[in-house]
């Protein structure tokens, strides 16, 4: 039998061809994923009314499936992650922008971190008081700024450069936030009082994402500590800390008592374990929320590695939470299982 060797070797390299770039498609549209935190703390089913828990349940769904909405359309981690975190930062529900705490001299102070996985390039504010969400500013001073950290009245300045919605801050007056810090101030002038175990420490809202490209993302966004004092600042803002991306490994963010979670450069620690001792991201992320316990420190992550797993890990009660895996599997969590 004689071949035709032209015609078939066209056939094989048009079929070699259809092979090579499937597998690049392969390569630069990955499945996607999500996952949201709403903060960390004594969140149990006796603590909560059951119409308390739907409310926060559906405002849950309803940040993530809007993140999802953007990735499933193509949209990149980065715009799905402020998507999500917006959504929660108009919320009075959790501590961060409309719902934020207040400091000690009663008023709301805003931090807020980003980081882009593929770049590694990053950008975050601290001590804002009149931004409406300050997600935007941070994903702002990444893009448009030489810098990673701006604060205060500066971080304010650049916001009007960026024309972001600027508002006043009475915008982000709740009572019971307000209320909240009443009763912290009174149990401070208290013999009884115990910092360790007040729940003033917790609240923070966060996002990481995975791309069709296979880019990650991570964001974190909060209101910081109840009676804060001295212009204190947490891990939120803190890349490495409360907030970290590389498509090597994995994209974190955090939420907790700040102090721990900067001590032991949490988010970072997570990616370098996995990268340099070769962890999955599910032992790297008990590994570190183990070592914070060690170190005195309550909260936890949500996790999201380069191939779409995910790892939400907590030490407290329990933590507001939701995901979409690459499956499309939706879940919303609150308690400790």
């Amino acid at each position: 039998m004689i071949l035709n060797y032209k015609k078939y070797g066209l056939l094989f390299f048009l079929l070699t061809s259809l092979v090579i770039t499937s597998c690049a498609a392969q390569k630069t549209n990955s499945d996607v994923a999500i996952v949201i935190h709403g903060g960390a703390g004594t969140i149990m089913p006796e603590n909560m009314t059951d119409s308390l828990q739907i409310v926060y349940e559906t405002k849950l769904e309803e940040a993530i499936t809007a993140g999802h909405e953007i990735l499933k359309s193509g949209g990149s981690a980065m715009e799905a992650v402020q998507k999500s975190i917006n959504i929660m930062e108009n919320s009075p529900l959790f501590n961060a922008g409309k719902g934020a705490v207040f400091t000690h001299d009663e008023k709301n102070s805003l931090d807020a971190s980003i980081m882009d996985g593929n770049t590694l390039n990053a950008g975050a504010i601290a001590g804002v008081t009149n931004v409406k969400n300050p997600i935007n500013l941070a994903y702002e001073v990444m893009i448009n700024s030489p810098h990673v950290l701006l604060s205060g009245e500066g971080a304010e300045t650049f916001a009007k450069e960026q024309r972001l919605e600027i508002v006043d801050p009475s915008y982000f007056f709740t009572q019971n936030r307000y209320d909240a810090l009443q009763r912290v101030k009174a149990k401070e002038k208290s013999s009884f009082y115990d910092s360790n175990i007040d729940d003033s420490k917790y609240g923070t809202v966060g996002c990481v994402a995975l791309d069709k490209n296979a880019n990650l993302a991570a964001g974190t966004s909060t209101g910081g500590m109840t009676n804060k004092k001295w212009g204190r600042i947490g891990d939120s803002p803190i890349i490495g800390a409360g907030t970290y991306a590389n498509n090597k490994t994995c994209a974190i963010s955090s939420t907790g008592w700040g102090e721990y979670f900067i001590r032991g450069v949490v988010a970072y620690d997570i990616s370098a374990q996995m990268e340099y001792a070769g962890k999955s991201l599910s032992e790297a992320s008990k590994n570190v929320i183990k070592k914070l316990a060690d170190l005195g420190g309550n909260g936890g992550v949500i996790a999201l590695d380069h191939e779409g797993n995910i790892s939400m890990e907590f030490n407290t009660a329990g933590m507001y939470r939701a995901s979409i895996d690459a499956h499309q599997n939706l879940e919303v969590k609150m308690f400790r299982e």
